[in-house]
């Protein structure tokens, strides 16, 4: 027998068997150079307004809230599920932390802002435990699951305050920093919002988490193949929980900041945004059969969809437009992983 290397076509940088290595680099990163574009494109056509500081900032601040959201997000789907409730649950838990709130006013401001916090987390985090509960027990469809927990968290809210928002004069006066103040502005000025901040943290945690432990692992081998995941001794089961449970809880933080950018806990906030969360993380490169998916991938989707929103408004494009616009990206964003995962098996 011959001792000469064989020859291995999978490994060639163009050979029968493989990708080109041109190929290889634009599956990588083929978002973050679209988001590149999409930014040069956008700056060029609003003559420079897109790219002030004041308006990054600005989209920095309006895409942390959904990009928070996302993260959580980014589990589901990576697992072969997916969470319809997540804006009714975002007023749902800015509703129970402003009543919560409301209740120990007479409390110091910052002991009354983190119970009405914990009140939130708590509430979202128990809603995902319900509706992962509901799924992975009874083999029902996330789909039909947390549709369902979308008309119910929404009923609700507004049950919980009777349908009027709880105003800003029943919400201690420190809490508008969580919405709208500023991270060391004296030092650095008016350029890190304090959500921008806590949506830095998550993404940095959820990217360890998913990136680096063996809980990680387990959510991308049980949305690459259950079966395969159960029999490598993977709980299964436990792994779906917790990630609508950590969805729910991310739900509850987004809720109160929500609160505190408006100085108000309205139970009509979040509506739609399950449409932008889901859009980000397919933007982002997750696949929505499973078992791929990061979370950086996810921050640059919402960028995109951020940028996309912030532009449109700056060109003054119609509203109704604009949906439509969006629903192309979602779907031009599918295809690509249609076809990306055609072209992997050839």
């Amino acid at each position: 027998m011959s001792d000469a290397p064989r020859h291995d076509p999978a490994a060639s940088k163009d050979g029968p068997g493989g990708w080109p290595e041109v190929l290889r680099w634009f599956v990588r990163l083929r978002m973050p150079v679209v988001l590149v574009l999409l930014i040069i494109t956008v700056t060029i056509l609003t003559n420079g307004l897109f790219a002030t500081p004041r308006n990054l900032v600005n989209v920095a601040r309006q895409i942390s809230f959904e990009a928070l959201i996302a993260f959580g997000m980014t589990l589901v789907i990576v697992t072969g599920g997916i969470d319809l409730s997540v804006g009714s649950l975002v007023a749902l838990t800015g509703v129970v932390a402003g009543v919560a709130m409301k209740a120990t006013l007479g409390l110091p401001g910052p002991v009354c802002i983190l119970l009405g916090l914990a009140a939130g987390i708590g509430v979202g985090a128990g809603s995902g435990l319900i509706s992962g509960s509901v799924t992975t027990r009874f083999s029902i469809p996330p789909f039909i699951v947390t549709l369902a927990g979308m008309l119910i968290a929404r009923g609700l809210a507004f049950i919980v305050c009777d349908g009027q928002p709880v105003p800003d004069t029943d919400l201690p006066a420190g809490l508008i920093v969580l919405g709208r103040g500023f991270v060391l502005e004296g030092l650095l000025g008016r350029v890190l919002p304090v959500p921008v901040l806590i949506m830095l943290l998550g993404f940095v945690s959820f990217h360890v988490l998913l990136a680096r432990t063996v809980f990680g692992r387990g959510v991308i081998a049980v949305g690459s193949n259950e079966e395969a995941a159960r029999l490598s001794g993977i709980a299964v089961r436990r792994t779906k929980l917790i990630v609508y449970v950590l969805t729910g809880a991310l739900c509850g933080i987004v809720g109160v900041l929500h609160d505190a950018k408006l100085m108000a806990a309205d139970p009509k906030v979040g509506e739609m945004w399950e449409l932008n969360v889901i859009a980000a993380v397919v933007v982002g490169g997750t696949s929505l059969f499973g078992g791929r998916g990061t979370i950086a991938g996810t921050l640059i989707g919402a960028l995109i969809i951020g940028v996309l929103n912030n532009s449109l408004n700056l060109l003054h494009v119609e509203h109704f437009w604009q949906k439509v616009v969006l629903g192309l990206v979602i779907l031009l964003a599918a295809l690509l992983d249609a076809g990306l995962r055609r072209l992997g098996r050839r």
